[in-house]
Formats: C-alpha cells, sequence, structure tokens
C-alpha cells in the first residue's frame, strides 16, 4: 500500500462533516448533507434564475465596495448584476426591475448575496409574493373549524368515505361550509370529538344532521390527494397544457408546464386557489387567461377524483359547487 505522507490540517474533518461509512470518499457525506440543505423553489424557472443570479453575484463579489451611509438602509443589493440577459430566458419575458423586486433585501456589503440563500429559505426570484400560489398552498398539519347550520338546518357540505377516511366530496356556495374554508377533497378527522376512520359516508351525514345548529367541532387535514404545482406563462401567454372536461390530457414539451411536472391523467381543481371543478373548459380556460403571469394548479390523480365525485352530477357541480376566489 502507498503512504501518501502525513495528513495535512487541512485534510481533516470535523464529526459533523464525517461519518464512519466504509467505502465513502472523503467528504463525500458532507458535501451530500450540505446539498440536502438547499433552498426551496416555486418553480423550476425560480431555481434556475436563482442560480443564474448567485453565479454572476459570485463573479462580482471581488469589485470595490460602494461607501457606506453612516445609517444602514435596506434596499435592493447592488451586489446582484443587471439582468437584462435573462429577458426571454426559457420563453418568459422577465423583467430585470421585477426579479430584483422578488429577490431577498440585503443590507449592502453583506456576505449572504454570495453565499446564496439559507437553507429551507423560498427563494422566488421569478414568482415573487405571488397571491395564487398563498390562496393554493396546502398547509401540512391539522387545524380546528367551528361549523354552525344556516335557518335551514344546513351546513353546505356533502362528505364522502374513501378508503376509511372521511372526505369532503362539495362546498355549496354562500354556506357555512364555504365561509369557514372548507375545500373539496379536504379531510375530517374528527366530528364534535369522534374520531372519524373507518366511519362510512351516512354515518357522517347522520353525525352532521344531529349535531347542534349552533356549533359543530370539527378537526380537518387540508387536500392530502392533491398537490399544487405553480408555472409561468411564455411571451404568448400560455403555459403548456391542455384539457378537456377538466382532465389534463396533454402536456406542451418545453414549456413551464413540462419544466414543473404536470402530469397528464390529473383533473384541475383549482386555478390559483379558485375552485373550478365542474365547470366547462371554455370558463376555466377564461380563468386562466386571466390568472396573471405566475399560474398556481391544484390537480389530483383520476382515479380518485371520479371515486370522490361518483353519484354527484356534472350540473351539481358546476351550478352548486364553491367558486369564488377565496381569501388568503
Amino acid at each position: 500500500m502507498r503512504h501518501s505522507g502525513p495528513e495535512k490540517e487541512t485534510d481533516k474533518l470535523n464529526a459533523a462533516q464525517w461519518k464512519s461509512n466504509p467505502g465513502n470518499a472523503k467528504g463525500l457525506d458532507h458535501m451530500c448533507s450540505k446539498a440536502a440543505m438547499s433552498a426551496l423553489y416555486p418553480s423550476l424557472e425560480d431555481l434556475k434564475v436563482d442560480q443564474i443570479i448567485q453565479a454572476q453575484a459570485r463573479g462580482t463579489a471581488g469589485m470595490p465596495a460602494l461607501p457606506v451611509q453612516e445609517t444602514a438602509v435596506y434596499q435592493p443589493s447592488v451586489l446582484y448584476p443587471n439582468l437584462a440577459e435573462l429577458e426571454m430566458y426559457m420563453g418568459l419575458s422577465l423583467s430585470s426591475r421585477e426579479v430584483q423586486q422578488n429577490l431577498p433585501q440585503i443590507l449592502e456589503g453583506a456576505s449572504t448575496a454570495v453565499a446564496g440563500p439559507s437553507p429551507g429559505q423560498v427563494v422566488a426570484p421569478v414568482s415573487g409574493n405571488s397571491l395564487g400560489a398563498r390562496r393554493a398552498e396546502i398547509k401540512p398539519g391539522v387545524r380546528e373549524i367551528h361549523l354552525c347550520k344556516d335557518e335551514r338546518g344546513k351546513t353546505g357540505l356533502r362528505l364522502r368515505a374513501i378508503d376509511k377516511g372521511l372526505f369532503v366530496q362539495l362546498v355549496l356556495a354562500n354556506t357555512p361550509a364555504s365561509l369557514v374554508g372548507l375545500r373539496f377533497g379536504d379531510q375530517i378527522l374528527q366530528i364534535d370529538g369522534r374520531d372519524c376512520a373507518g366511519w362510512s359516508t351516512d354515518k357522517a351525514h347522520r353525525a352532521v344532521r344531529k349535531a347542534s345548529a349552533e356549533k359543530i367541532i370539527m378537526v380537518v387535514r387540508d387536500r392530502p390527494f392533491q398537490r399544487t404545482i405553480t408555472m409561468h406563462k411564455d411571451s404568448t401567454g400560455h403555459v403548456g397544457f391542455v384539457i378537456k372536461k377538466g382532465k389534463v390530457v396533454s402536456v406542451v414539451k418545453q414549456t413551464s408546464a413540462a419544466r414543473n411536472g404536470l402530469l397528464t391523467n390529473h383533473y384541475v381543481c383549482e386555478v390559483n386557489g379558485q375552485n373550478v371543478i365542474g365547470l366547462k373548459d371554455k370558463e376555466i380556460t377564461e380563468i386562466l387567461a386571466t390568472a396573471g403571469n405566475v399560474v398556481t394548479l391544484t390537480i389530483i390523480p383520476t382515479v380518485i377524483y371520479e371515486h370522490m365525485v361518483k353519484k354527484l352530477s356534472p350540473s351539481l357541480l358546476h351550478h352548486t359547487m364553491d367558486h369564488s376566489i377565496p381569501d388568503v
């Protein structure tokens, strides 16, 4: 065995950088752990643009700093170079000013501009603080809501049992259920302190009918069968997918929909947080057209969707489902 000589101090790794995993190259675990703690991005476009910005910032890190004012104020970092070369990137018409405004506000001279975003930080140089993405957010964890009945003794809620769980099948517009923010696909874990696991649809509806008109306490988990995808319109105003009867049937190559992993055989539940279930394709297209340059879709696999809306007529979904734009 060849001896490479005494180990230099710079070759040593501390316990946090080294794991006793035989066969690993020195530093491999350290590099992997750093890669695993990267920033988060709403879309692939946000990730790519931020990578370009960080590369440009590192390239200008050695430039002389501007004189520091007596009182430091927060402003868009001067460490970021002009972003004119990002125009038309990935078919998008990007504004350098808008991208600059969406970047974190950094004190002049701070080293974080070169070091990059901190692990877990959400960075959105293209998406910015998208209102649609915030409306569509599927929050982790569970929450408690207090539901009441209207003057007719109705909640405006229809439930369905699936795989031993209980889910919201229909939320009628302008009803107590819509006012407390229940949405299609939410999972009901408890009703008035009783676990709903294993309940049938009929048992759930009986429990709601017998509950107090003044307050029904429910514990809810946000839409576990659904996921959101944030995309960006190109210079022609398209994101790159085709729907038929509310279902994604085609994804166009080299578009934002393709880059961000939109799948076919999924139904569109929401556009920027607005429920579109039961609407005609023309109506959904009109909502997409007026949705702005950043579009967040909420989708659900076809097999689950069709099971959830079973026994509901298309007319009922179209005319009674709550299609209002939710508050943030």
